[in-house]
């Protein structure tokens, strides 16, 4: 799973003209959840937020969000609120997490190779992009890779048991399900 570090700073000032005041000062107002604890305010350097948030876009990352005075915290991104015209982000929410419990994790399955059925006339059809996984989140693979180069037409497919991932994870998914097939 990706890691980012992100730093944050705790905010005295609620409401919708002191987080518009941030903004103009070039700072994303945010939320921490999490833990049965009460939510913590926070505001982050819009940039270093935005540059983290393109990198990690789309995929399962773990944020090590270092709060100025107080402890450095692992959390996931549970909500981004973008301004309705433009790039600009507006607000977001954090959950904190505990790294050694388990959790559960959509993971995109990338297709790899060209398959020997395509090559025959068949055509490939992709049924399954991602797949479930429980895991300690830092044991979660940011993407599972499978060579599709043996699938023929008209054959089993790739189910979802043909798929490699590290033993300590459990998938959820039927492992008769095929990701993959050639008709």
């Amino acid at each position: 799973m990706i890691q980012v570090n992100l730093s944050a700073s705790q905010r005295a000032a609620f409401g919708k003209g002191a987080c518009r005041r941030l903004r103009v000062d070039k700072k994303t107002p945010a939320v921490l959840y999490g833990k049965g604890d009460t939510a913590v305010s926070l505001q982050l350097d819009e940039a270093a937020l935005y540059k983290e948030l393109l990198f990690i876009h789309g995929r399962n990352a773990v944020v090590t969000l270092d709060v100025e005075g107080d402890a450095t915290r692992h959390v996931l991104i549970q909500d981004i609120q973008k301004a309705p015209m433009g790039e600009q982000v507006l607000h977001v929410d954090f959950l904190e997490i505990d790294i050694n419990s388990p959790m559960t994790f959509d993971v995109s399955l990338r297709l790899t190779g060209a398959a020997k059925g395509v090559e025959f006339g068949g055509e490939l059809i992709v049924s399954k992009d991602s797949v479930v996984l429980r895991g300690r989140p830092l044991d979660i693979p940011d993407e599972i890779v499978a060579d599709i180069t043996e699938l023929e037409i008209g054959g089993k497919g790739l189910l979802c048991a043909d798929l490699a991932f590290p033993t300590e994870l459990e998938m959820l998914d039927n492992p008769e399900q095929v990701c993959a097939a050639v008709h």
